[in-house]
């Protein structure tokens, strides 16, 4: 990266940002919180733009047919969608009131107004009782004027009839009465129905109108990005002139300059430095650049650190497949990622990446010799030449998938420490990395000397001396030359005190590898059991035609997905937690750089 710093007139600030962002190559540098009112107010626009979009979309016409409203801004898009959408709540409020009426209504059967005013000319005055069935007592029939309308499983309908100017001591509180018969509030909530209708059309015209939004959304996220980039600048000599802050990759550098050249701006340009914290470009092929996503969720690497990405890619996919652990689902993998980067969704970017993942799984599981739960090893109409290079059997009384996930293991650890080795000798000399390399040494030592002694291939005297060589120069830097320049006696106890924490550290590591035999035993087994139970329903159902292949289907699909499901969220956070573990805490990765954004046109 190479640094920039811009000194311009303050009152030019807007017009040179705005010209920087459409050469969008420099990330200029922002405050942490700079909101204030004109900010917050930006904010708010944009968040009410994108509400109201994602509102539209729920009434947009999936076949395009609905022709756009006929306005001109997207101001009046979203006055008018304001409008209607609340119109549609009142509408739906009113019909959902006017439906209970109805019901209500409809208890005390079709009346009209004129039968009341026939009884009131009689000196009579009806009350309404609304009364739970559990609680009506017969005798009031017999006690007080009084006739039930209508009954059902909960309640009890009554009229009763009071003589005006008389008590009317009824034990039950009277209801309210319908001011309109069952049949006007239908006709009522018909008339409702037709409305909404209506003002829905409506909307699905608005929605048409999305694309007007979303550009106005944008327009206005670029005006705020603009405000930030102004409002990170430090102003100088009595806030005449400002100063800016900068960042572009070197390759730019000549584009970059020509542009600050022409402009009314004077510039400093220099190498980023690790204290400048410039923001981080990665750089990655193809298929490392799938797995990016992967490195930004723990955090990006610093400036001087080495970008993890091409090892954790590769890892990661090995690490997917043997939790997935079964061919089978690879193929389903497979499938859906191509179908996921064919869609049009938001998600269409995934579809490599669960492509890739797929084919992994589809090799990896052949070698672990399990397809739908089912165990290739043991059936017999798989090829026998193909069951050679399945991973059966046991080595030294252990699985030997198991042991192979173990042997990835203490790789991957290993690797992790020769990288920190590397990259603390390149960023603070080897003088300093001293301990690291000593413990490479030491356990790369071990295990091939262990080998190589077992396989008796390293004579016993031969062995002695190569375990007393790596003893001691590993020892030097670990207990020695841990840290230069301090007394010997202090890295002594230093020595020792990394020695216990890098002992129980290391072997707790190597031992969480073994879930990368667990979840994939356990996804096959969990398979193979929804296998059986399809079978056993199978064979119940063999009598009734038709019905056992039913069940069969049913109880596979369903427990596959289920076990696919399962098997996938397993397989994606248990390796992500081996490599932002185990992996980055042995490799000293830190990962606290900042992503480059340069200042750019929203599109």
């Amino acid at each position: 990266m190479t640094k920039y710093s811009i000194i311009l007139m303050s009152g030019e600030m807007d017009s040179f940002l705005s010209e920087l962002q459409t050469l969008g190559l420099v990330d200029v540098t922002r405050k942490q919180k700079p909101f204030d009112k004109e900010s917050g107010d930006k904010f708010v626009q944009i968040e009410h733009y994108n509400k109201l979009c994602r509102a539209l979309k729920n009434y947009a016409d999936p076949e395009g047919k609905t022709p756009a409203a006929a306005l001109a801004s997207a101001e009046e898009v979203l006055c008018c969608t304001e409008g209607k959408i609340e119109e549609l709540k009142e509408l739906e409020a009113s019909l959902k009131n006017c439906q209970t009426l109805a019901k209500r209504a409809a208890a005390w059967g079709e009346f009209n107004s004129s039968d009341l005013d026939r009884l009131d000319k009689l000196g009579l005055i009806p009350r309404f009782y609304h009364i739970k069935s559990k609680k009506f007592d017969e005798s009031l029939l017999a006690d007080f004027p009084c006739e039930i309308i209508a009954r059902d499983d909960d309640s009890v309908y009554l009229i009763a009839l009071q003589t005006k100017g008389e008590d009317f001591d009824f034990p039950f509180a009277e209801c309210d009465f319908p001011d309109k018969s069952a049949g006007e509030y239908e006709a009522e909530a018909k008339a409702l129905e037709q409305k909404i209708e209506q003002t829905r059309q409506e909307l699905s015209a608005l929605a048409a109108c999305t694309p007007m939004l979303e550009a106005e959304q944008q327009k206005l996220a670029g005006e705020l990005d603009l405000y930030f980039a102004s409002t990170s600048a430090k102003k100088e000599a009595e806030e005449v002139l400002s100063v800016i802050e900068g960042f572009a990759p070197t390759e730019d550098d000549d584009k970059v300059k020509a542009f600050l050249d022409e402009a009314p701006v004077v510039y400093l340009a220099g190498k980023a430095k690790v204290e400048d914290n410039p923001p981080i470009k990665l750089r990655n092929n193809k298929f490392t650049k799938m797995f990016e996503v992967l490195t930004g969720m723990y955090g990006m690497p610093d400036y001087n650190e080495f970008d993890p990405t091409p090892i954790l890619g590769p890892f990661f996919l090995l690490f997917f497949a043997m939790c997935m652990g079964d061919a089978g689902y690879g193929l389903l993998l497979i499938i859906i990622g191509i179908l996921l980067g064919r869609s049009k969704m938001g998600m269409s970017k995934l579809g490599p990446l669960v492509t890739t993942l797929g084919v992994a799984t589809l090799v990896i599981g052949f070698f672990l010799g399990t397809f739908f739960g089912i165990s290739l090893y043991d059936a017999a109409w798989f090829p026998e030449p193909l069951k050679r290079f399945i991973f059966h059997g046991k080595i030294m009384g252990y699985d030997t998938q198991m042991v192979l996930a173990l042997g990835i293991g203490v790789f991957h650890i290993i690797l992790a420490m020769i990288i920190k080795g590397i990259v603390y000798t390149q960023a603070y000399g080897f003088k300093h990395a001293v301990s690291t390399w000593g413990w490479v040494l030491l356990i790369i030592g071990a295990i091939v000397i262990a080998a190589l002694s077992f396989l008796k291939v390293m004579p016993s005297e031969v062995t002695k001396w190569a375990v007393i060589v790596v003893g001691v120069i590993s020892a030097l830097g670990i207990f020695v030359f841990n840290t230069p320049g301090r007394n010997p006696l202090l890295n002594v106890g230093a020595g020792l005190w990394d020695t216990y924490n890098k002992v129980t550290g290391i072997l707790g590591d190597v031992l969480s590898y073994i879930r990368l035999y667990a979840l994939g035993l356990a996804g096959g087994m969990l398979g193979g059991a929804f296998n059986d139970l399809g079978m056993m329903a199978f064979n119940g159902l063999s009598s009734v035609p038709g019905a056992n292949y039913l069940a069969l289907f049913l109880i596979l699909a369903i427990g596959h997905a289920l076990n696919l499901a399962m098997s996938c969220l397993g397989a994606f956070v248990h390796p992500l937690r081996l490599t932002f573990v185990e992996y980055f805490k042995n490799s000293g990765y830190e990962g606290k750089g900042k992503l480059y954004k340069p200042l750019t046109v929203k599109k």
